[in-house]
């Protein structure tokens, strides 16, 4: 796994972090990835969430579960969505909720 100061310190530390809402699953050498990563940073700085990336060849499971998939975007643990970050539903997400409701 890979996290960086700023995105939630290491999880593989500390566990779950506090803070970190969104999780974005990579792999080397991927594009897509660097452009999701991108917008991920964008919208967690804009709505102050924290964030973690996780490169899905450092676990035999992530790699079978998520494959071809990368970058897929985790919220609050579930799976938002993968290939590109839709940066607007993205913001609903973390703000409003994902069904559309307030957050409490």
């Amino acid at each position: 796994m890979k996290a960086s100061a700023g995105r939630g310190g290491d999880p593989a530390v500390g566990g779950v972090q506090a803070g970190v809402r969104v999780a974005l699953l990579t792999r080397a050498g991927c594009h897509l990835c660097d452009d999701a990563r991108e917008a991920v940073v964008r919208v967690t700085v804009d709505v102050g969430v924290g964030w973690k990336e996780i490169d899905i060849s450092t676990s035999a499971d992530l790699a079978d579960a998520y494959g071809d998939r990368v970058p897929v975007i985790l919220v609050d643990g579930r799976e938002h969505g993968y290939w590109k970050v839709e940066e607007t539903r993205l913001r609903r997400a973390l703000t409003v909720g994902r069904w559309g409701w307030s957050r409490s």
